[in-house]
């Protein structure tokens, strides 16, 4: 049956074409030597296919676990279930090569030097020599030039042993290095969940109060960053974390209240273990130790607290301080225009002139109508009285000629009613003389 990893890898990677699979699952390592390009070319398609699984929660091997998102169904409204994987950390171990199995071509015989020359190029790095190496993305250098004595004990000896057993970085073996289990951080990743984090937090936010955030906050709200589907690990926010505050300096981080918090937990589970083994003592102890930690962690959250507010009053006065400085400003610049004006006695006197100009308009405008040419109004009288009469003869005219006409129209619709009842009487007449002409004998016979 195959992984949801390889269906993911299958489906979603150009690279993993059918025809390129036997190339890809085979052991391409000495294709460095013969084939430097198709070399590269096998390497950099499992390099990024690992790199988009893993981005989007497909190649954790350790113990997950399914929690309620934020994120809310758009076809049944509830909470969607969240899976809380790997996203920035590659475990390589057994189970990721049974993951990665074919069923046509088994496993990839050539993941050992795909690692080899991830580490080589620092795209992926050895978790254990991140987490204690400083500045270690910013050398340009091998891993050869590491220097030992910034590495824990533990590390060197890790070193140690894999160079005896043949995966050392840079190993000219004509086979592929044995997959030796180790955890490596993937740079890339982790460089892309950096940078959305911190847009996520700068963007929109109208108080540097904002940027303040707990661990167990910053978990919260960045949980997704990298795909809505999962969340990070708690192993992925310990390498977030870090890389924010250590190598891209974009964030301040000691994580001091989330150990006190560890600590706190640490003693209760002690104290119970003491009380169920009837040893009082220890569980004294314990729970003596726990009340000091809680001082410290209530000591540590109230310093917090005022210092939250301290600079809440900072924020304030330099607000005020800017506001001040803005009014100063317009003072001044209305003062400036002030001076321009000349005052309001010299607006006054301004308006006092306009007023003197606009009368001296009107006067003009008033001889100017006294020149024009001087007419009789009796004439004007004698002309319109004179329109009017021509007016209402016009009009006593009209309505005769009207009046006329309906007349003869009268006279016109009697004559012709008068032709008809004469054409009518004729008629009558005619009948009644042929009725009285007629003899016996041009009348019917009876029948006997």
């Amino acid at each position: 049956m195959m992984s949801e990893l390889l269906k993911y890898i299958l489906t979603h990677e150009e690279a993993f074409r059918r025809n390129r699979l036997p190339s890809l699952y085979s052991d391409f390592t000495p294709q460095k030597k013969t084939n430097p390009d198709g070399y590269a070319v096998n390497v950099a398609a499992w390099e990024h296919a690992l790199n988009r699984a893993a981005k989007r929660g497909y190649t954790s091997s350790r113990g997950v676990r399914v929690r309620s998102g934020s994120t809310i169904s758009a076809e049944s409204g509830a909470p969607l279930k969240r899976k809380k994987t790997d996203h920035l950390i590659l475990r390589t171990d057994e189970s990721l090569l049974r993951d990665l199995e074919s069923p046509e071509w088994g496993r990839p015989a050539a993941l050992g030097t795909v690692f080899d020359e991830a580490v080589r190029k620092n795209s992926m790095i050895p978790l254990p020599i991140y987490k204690t190496t400083a500045g270690l993305l910013q050398k340009k250098s091998q891993w050869k030039l590491i220097d030992p004595g910034v590495l824990s004990p533990w590390n060197v000896m890790s070193w140690g042993a894999r160079q005896l057993k043949g995966f050392v970085v840079g190993s000219d073996s004509d086979s592929a290095p044995k997959l030796q289990v180790q955890e490596l951080v993937l740079i890339e990743n982790l460089q892309e969940a950096a940078d959305l984090a911190v847009k996520k937090a700068t963007g929109g936010k109208s108080s540097k109060l904002d940027l303040i955030y707990s661990r167990e906050m910053f978990v919260e709200e960045f949980a997704a960053i990298l795909n809505e589907a999962t969340e990070l690990s708690d192993a992925d926010f310990d390498v977030l974390l870090l890389y924010l505050s250590r190598d891209s300096s974009a964030i301040a981080y000691d994580g001091k209240v989330t150990s006190l918090k560890a600590k706190i937990a640490e003693l209760t589970a002690s104290a119970k273990t003491a009380l169920a083994n009837k040893n009082r003592i220890s569980a004294l102890s314990a729970v003596r130790s726990r009340k000091m930690a809680e001082k410290n962690l209530q000591d540590r959250t109230t310093t917090l607290i005022q210092l939250d507010e301290v600079y809440s009053k900072i924020e304030q006065a330099a607000d005020q301080v800017e506001m001040v400085r803005i009014m100063k400003s317009s003072t001044g610049v209305l003062r400036s225009l002030h001076t321009q004006i000349g005052g309001a006695e010299r607006v006054e006197d301004i308006v006092e002139e306009l007023r003197e100009e606009m009368a001296k308009v009107d006067e003009v405008g008033s001889v100017m109508n006294e020149a024009g040419p001087v007419i009789d109004e009796g004439e004007i009288d004698d002309e319109l009285a004179a329109m009017e009469t021509s007016e209402r003869e016009a009009l006593v005219e009209s309505r005769l000629a009207e009046l006329d006409s309906v007349k003869q129209a009268s006279d016109e619709a009697s004559r012709r009613a008068r032709a008809a009842e004469d054409a009518d009487s004729a008629l009558a007449d005619n009948i009644i003389d042929r009725l009285s002409n007629m003899s016996v004998e041009d009348r019917p016979m009876q029948a006997n």
